[in-house]
């Protein structure tokens, strides 16, 4: 059974419920803003790349999935983020890099903490290795105690950091976001 903002989503041409996280936590924090180059992690279905487009952005969107969206300033590449080529295909500096990115689920909770703490630690070396001074950078992961280990490292490169869970959230997840506000280049 569908929830109401799965349905509210399709209504409102999202390709997925996820649109509303982005949404909610942009309008509370101003992580995206027009003209920003963005780089989305994680992109399928596209949802995230739909918001930033909507905002007025230039978006690249990258996952293992292919990613149908067809909008323009957007381009999606079909990628492993842990593959030694992402770095040659994606290569220029962003204002904000966001990851929305989850481990397929074994329901083994250590084990897709872990996987899901593997994830977000690559999106925050990727972030550092291409978000311009600065920038914003935005991370899904598992609440876990590695958690906030990534957390702390985020401290030290970052002018504001900090651990929120949007109210579109499904009750029960253990998903959460971090935020790094005001990249600050090493």
């Amino acid at each position: 059974m569908k929830d109401k903002l799965t349905i509210k989503a399709k209504k409102e041409g999202y390709k997925a419920r996820s649109a509303y996280k982005l949404l909610q936590l942009n309008n509370k924090y101003n992580l995206i803003k027009k003209g920003d180059e963005v780089l989305d992690l994680g992109c399928w279905p596209g949802s995230w790349l739909q918001v930033c487009w909507k905002t007025g952005c230039e978006c690249i969107g990258v996952d293992l999935r292919k990613t149908n969206l067809r909008l323009s300033n957007i381009k999606t590449y079909q990628l492993d983020v842990f593959s030694d080529k992402f770095f040659e295909v994606i290569n220029e500096k962003f204002d904000v890099v966001l990851s929305d990115m989850a481990p397929n689920t074994s329901g083994n909770i250590e084990i897709d903490q872990f996987k899901s703490y593997e994830l977000s630690e690559r999106a925050f070396e990727i972030a550092k290795k291409l978000l311009k001074e600065n920038g914003n950078f935005l991370v899904k992961i598992f609440q876990s105690e590695d958690a906030n280990e990534l957390l702390n490292k985020m401290r030290k490169y970052f002018k504001f950091v900090k651990s929120t869970k949007p109210v579109s959230s499904k009750k029960g997840s253990k998903e959460i976001y971090f935020m790094g506000v005001g990249f600050i280049v090493g």
